[in-house]
């Protein structure tokens, strides 16, 4: 009986939490996007990710991504790239499906990577093994302040990754 009046208040904590937002994720502080195109060359392109927002953070500092580590490209659940057909990303060889989509910042050089363990939570459980492909990419100065993190894709198969005053391309086709 006891066991049981502790587990009641530690249950009704839990459902409390879990049903703060209703299983609403668009209710989260970072909520859910997608960018999804088809190019020019009928390569279907989606990507599925959180935004976080910087809120006067400083990103490499206090926000990710931070130098020399794995970020999710996001944040919640890992964020997920998928291709309809193989592709080639920035001359390399990706075979069409479903992948989790990482990436390493120091300073200007960034490592696009595409990991076969695409349903994660954040990169708590990211191993490099699983990697299908990685990718170099240069950042530079982004056009404006992009307050939320922001993935575009474009027909022409360009990906752009923006974020503060940053901005990291890659090319699918």
């Amino acid at each position: 009986m006891k066991k049981l009046m502790f587990l009641i208040p530690v249950i009704g904590i839990a459902l409390a939490v879990h049903g703060q937002d209703g299983g609403d994720k668009s209710k989260r502080a970072s909520p859910p996007a997608k960018a999804s195109e088809t190019t020019n060359d009928g390569v279907m392109i989606t990507i599925d990710y959180s935004q976080p927002s910087v809120k006067g953070r400083s990103i490499g500092k206090d926000l990710e991504p931070l130098p020399g580590k794995v970020w999710r490209t996001g944040a919640n659940e890992a964020t997920v790239f998928e291709v309809n057909k193989d592709v080639k990303v920035d001359g390399k060889p990706l075979p069409a499906g479903k992948y989790g989509l990482f990436t390493i910042a120091n300073g200007d050089d960034w490592t696009i990577i595409f990991n076969k363990t695409w349903k994660q939570w954040g990169a708590f459980t990211y191993k490099d093994a699983d990697d299908v492909l990685r990718v170099n990419a240069k950042g530079k100065k982004a056009p404006s302040f992009n307050e939320k993190f922001t993935i575009n894709v474009a027909k022409d198969g360009k990906v752009s990754l923006l974020w503060g005053d940053k901005m990291v391309d890659f090319w699918i086709k």
